[in-house]
């Protein structure tokens, strides 16, 4: 029932996503090791998008660590975990939670043991600057604690990059990196446990500031984001950008693009008003500009289907089936046209 569910609400997300963003790029899937133990690093710039997005372009059934925070709720948590999302407590949520981790680990550790995967998010939180963060040591300690008790494990950690356009905007393009896969096996040492550490670390790291754009965050960050913006680079091309930066090229200055789709936008928030009202109201309440995709994304993956249905049985009843089934296709069409023929959002 579980594979039934995960594997459903898959392809509802993934179908969500087509509508949502302009555009999604992979790039790498064929690294990905089909059989064995993967555990997915990535960078974290967005929120649950993040997740998501990786979740529903592999073709492997994939377990994550979120934050806590997110279970909050009984319903929500139950929703999580049958999508294979596990908590992962951080001393702000305090002190006597960080206990429940041991727990979360161990199961980690049966997850790799059994050849599945893993996606963790090495940096400890989201943050929307372009830039890969130092890495934690908690990933490094899941698949050392799994070679000592489980040693004929093969462990793949398949670093991944993600790059937004924009954060926070819709509609906005996004793109998914997959690296070359690391054997952990072969840099796991006993007698030298941080010297494993720091090679695992840095093979990682490395790879992330190639998988996405990364500016390093010195003096010269703001200016070089400037630089970038100015120009309205396409951020997904990740190779040409991460070129300049190291090139320190100065870009010319472009204007940005005329939205001829304009129209269609109005038309749907016409034929929308309730649902894109909500969305407006509870928008206000997002105090963290790295959650404003999620919340967009999964209230109105919610709240339009079941909005447009109901005006479409409404139609029935004073016309035909005929015409709502025109009525609600021609409504998620209006949608699709407008996400895929809107100008990306100027980059800040």
């Amino acid at each position: 029932m579980k594979t039934l569910v995960y594997y459903f609400f898959k392809l509802y997300v993934k179908t969500g996503l087509f509508f949502y963003a302009k555009k999604i790029t992979v790039v790498g899937n064929d690294n990905i090791p089909k059989k064995q133990a993967v555990i997915f690093t990535a960078n974290h710039p967005n929120g649950l998008l993040d997740p998501l997005l990786i979740a529903t372009h592999i073709q492997r059934r994939t377990n994550f660590l979120v934050r806590a925070a997110v279970f909050k709720n009984p319903t929500i948590a139950k929703f999580f975990n049958l999508l294979g999302m596990m908590p992962i407590y951080r001393i702000r949520d305090g002190v006597k939670q960080l206990g429940k981790n041991e727990e979360i680990f161990n199961k980690c550790q049966e997850i790799l043991k059994e050849n599945k995967t893993l996606l963790i998010f090495p940096e400890g939180s989201h943050n929307k600057n372009r830039t890969i963060r130092p890495l934690s040591k908690g990933f490094t300690r899941i698949i050392f604690k799994t070679l000592d008790n489980f040693p004929n494990t093969q462990i793949h950690i398949v670093p991944v990059g993600i790059t937004y356009q924009q954060v926070s905007n819709y509609p906005s393009k996004a793109a998914i990196h997959f690296g070359s896969p690391i054997l952990a096996n072969d840099h796991y040492d006993k007698e030298n446990l941080n010297q494993s550490i720091k090679e695992i670390k840095e093979q990682v790291s490395n790879q992330l500031k190639s998988l996405s754009v990364h500016i390093e965050q010195n003096e010269n960050y703001e200016a070089t984001l400037t630089n970038l913006n100015n120009a309205q680079i396409d951020f997904t091309k990740v190779a040409k950008v991460n070129s300049i930066i190291s090139s320190k090229k100065q870009l010319a200055r472009q204007t940005a693009s005329i939205n001829y789709a304009l129209p269609l936008f109005l038309l749907i928030i016409l034929n929308s008003f309730i649902p894109y009202t909500i969305w407006k109201s509870l928008s206000k309440k997002v105090d963290e500009i790295e959650f404003i995709d999620t919340f967009r994304f999964g209230l109105n993956a919610f709240l339009f289907p079941i909005f447009y249905t109901i005006q479409s049985w409404a139609l029935s009843l004073f016309f035909d089936w005929k015409i709502a089934f025109v009525y609600f296709f021609s409504s998620l069409f209006i949608v699709l046209l407008y996400t895929k023929l809107a100008p990306t959002p100027p980059s800040k």
